[in-house]
């Protein structure tokens, strides 16, 4: 199978452009061929980057919006060159067979509060609502993939009806670069932060630091006294933000910032649990992460959360409630880390991305056999 893949950017991590990887790494192993038409490919060069925090917003806006309408249109005439080929799209773009919905902008910003206010002092998100209402209720794909059952039931809230059909699969965790450490690299994890093995560490990793609940979790260790909040992400101003906050609570001293990081399994491998109180997540790979990396998760029921974790066998949902939170960072902090390892890693081992490709080939082809007698006439 000729597989193209629609994708603003592709490469490693979690986001969007990770997913796109792993798939494609995925597909060429069972023996497909893979090719990937990216914002740069639309474009003819690789985006400029800007030193200023306003031109580099700005530029932002401009690409969604330029890989969106212009992308449309080269990436139609990049699939029409390949007639035999069939396409994934990941974001943005409006055409594709299979589109794969990384997210509802308006689910977002209404669960955060002041939904319409949100989306009306941004223009990105009201022009991503209008083209994803006119993707969704339209034709620009024979099928679309959401993450999670949930998802399926926010989309048809959001948009109404829905023109193609859904199919779920959720996102794969690549079990070999998360696992639980062994004794050496937990020690030599928590020592290069400066950790002993007395600290009882939550781990939050995420970018969006307000959206992902940082806050919450800061506030929730004034009820969780002998915990130490370990943050992983953020740009300096969303970090200094929450410096302030930590300062205010008066738990400062407890809550360490490490900037963004890539190394993400070094500090899987320091944390005792992972804390997670998002007020939305289209999927929320980085649970599956922790759990495959044996780390209980305390997080809000939201993304793949409420499929993957079981109360008191492999962490904890909550409600978005600093004291709620809170006492259960104090409830996990009472007990070893290794207790709980086997059920975190066993509870995602059937989520690999090889299962996951597959899913998506079994769709393809299915999408194949629906174009056969179009081509045919």
């Amino acid at each position: 199978m000729h597989i193209v893949q629609i994708v603003p950017t592709i490469g490693s991590g979690s986001g969007v452009g990770g997913t796109a990887q792993r798939l494609a790494l995925e597909f060429e192993r069972l023996g497909h061929r893979v090719e990937n038409f990216t914002a740069d490919t639309a474009r003819g060069h690789s985006r400029r980057r800007f030193r200023s925090l306003l031109l580099h917003r700005l530029s932002r806006v401009w690409y969604a919006v330029d890989f969106s309408l212009a992308g449309t249109r080269k990436a139609r005439r990049f699939l029409a060159d390949r007639p035999g080929a069939v396409s994934i799209c990941h974001n943005a773009v409006m055409t594709g067979d299979v589109y794969v919905n990384h997210g509802i902008v308006f689910s977002s910003m209404r669960a955060r509060g002041d939904a319409v206010w949100r989306m009306a002092r941004n223009p990105l998100h009201t022009f991503t609502f209008v083209r994803d209402r006119i993707r969704y209720r339209g034709h620009s794909h024979r099928a679309i993939v959401a993450l999670t059952d949930r998802e399926v039931d926010e989309l048809t809230r959001v948009y109404g009806r829905l023109a193609a059909p859904v199919t779920v699969i959720p996102h794969g965790v690549d079990l070999d670069r998360f696992g639980p450490p062994d004794e050496a690299q937990r020690t030599a994890a928590r020592a290069a932060l400066g950790l002993d093995a007395e600290h009882r560490v939550a781990l939050f990793i995420g970018h969006e630091l307000e959206r992902k609940g940082v806050a919450e979790a800061i506030d929730a260790l004034v009820h969780a006294p002998t915990v130490l909040l370990l943050v992983v992400g953020g740009d300096s101003a969303a970090i200094e933000r929450m410096r302030r906050r930590a300062g205010r609570a008066g738990v400062a001293a407890r809550v360490l910032f490490v900037g963004p990081q890539s190394d993400l399994p070094r500090y899987f491998s320091a944390a005792d649990m992972f804390v997670f109180p998002s007020s939305y997540e289209s999927y929320g790979l980085v649970i599956t992460e922790a759990l495959a990396s044996g780390v209980p998760v305390i997080a809000t029921p939201t993304g793949c959360a409420p499929d993957v974790i079981v109360d008191g066998v492999n962490g904890h949902l909550v409600d978005r409630d600093p004291a709620a939170i809170g006492e259960l960072l104090e409830r996990v902090a009472a007990t070893d880390v290794d207790d709980w390892r086997s059920a975190c890693r066993s509870s995602v081992e059937h989520l690999t991305w090889r299962a996951a490709a597959e899913r998506y080939l079994a769709l393809l082809r299915e999408v194949t056999q629906q174009r056969a007698p179009e081509a045919a006439r």
